[in-house]
């Protein structure tokens, strides 16, 4: 299906918003732990900020389940940052959260070098934020 905006998407629910949010709990808290061997595994910040990626992405799919009963299925993330906008209230912020995350995500994922630490931190910030939003939105 493909809304205003062109976004492709699916349907979901609320069930399925449950769901997508403990999948993004999980991934922060997988992150941390990774993020937490700090400099002695130089890998631990791409891969900590890899998870932080994957934790934006089904937060953001959870409040757009919650909220709209849809979820971005395009192959391309950023689609889903066009969708996340229209969440209410807060969804344009969310939004941002998620596109920094997204900035990040080639080079924590497929990248030939590794994610600094600065980077590593805003990833992690940035995806508390997009999971707190989600659990707000899941609490209305």
């Amino acid at each position: 299906m493909s809304p205003r905006g062109g976004v492709r998407t699916t349907a979901c629910d609320r069930t399925q918003a449950k769901v997508r949010l403990d999948h993004a709990a999980k991934y922060r808290e997988v992150a941390e732990l990774v993020a937490s061997e700090g400099e002695a595994v130089p890998a631990s910040a791409s891969v900590g900020a890899g998870l932080a990626v994957l934790a934006g992405i089904a937060a953001a799919d959870a409040a757009c389940c919650a909220a709209l009963g849809r979820r971005s299925r395009a192959q391309d993330h950023r689609q889903a940052v066009r969708l996340l906008a229209q969440v209410e209230p807060g969804g344009q912020e969310a939004a941002r959260h998620l596109e920094v995350l997204l900035d990040l995500k080639d080079t924590a994922h497929y990248g030939v070098i590794h994610v600094t630490s600065a980077e590593l931190r805003r990833a992690l910030r940035r995806s508390e934020q997009l999971v707190s939003y989600a659990k707000t939105i899941l609490a209305r």
